[in-house]
């Protein structure tokens, strides 16, 4: 499994598009780890919306500690053999996380 980890803070207009393409990948083994570090806006709401759709998302709220702590929580927490950082205002291929995987694997 991979764990894919999203600081999320104050993105609430491309969270959408960033969480979408996660879990539209072709690669399925997956576990979704999105963390609100503090917004101020609705991307909390957004998470949370997502976290009841799909149960390989995990969705934490704490107060604003910076995107390097908030990437460390969400190590702590994953469950994947490998891990990823997407940025919450950012999107990824359908095809990374397959990509990244064969890769990983193939060079050991």
């Amino acid at each position: 499994m991979v764990s894919v980890i999203v600081p999320v803070y104050n993105a609430e207009e491309k969270l959408e598009k960033c969480i979408m393409s996660i879990l539209n990948q072709s690669y399925q083994k997956l576990e979704l780890i999105l963390i609100n570090d503090g917004s101020k806006d609705g991307s909390g709401e957004v998470c949370k919306k997502y976290a009841e759709r799909d149960k390989r998302i995990r969705y934490i709220e704490r107060e604003n500690k910076g995107a390097s702590a908030t990437r460390n929580e969400g190590i702590s927490l994953a469950l994947g053999q490998y891990i990823q950082f997407v940025d919450s205002d950012d999107y990824v291929s359908a095809s990374l996380v397959e990509k990244t995987v064969s890769c990983a694997e193939q060079n050991q």
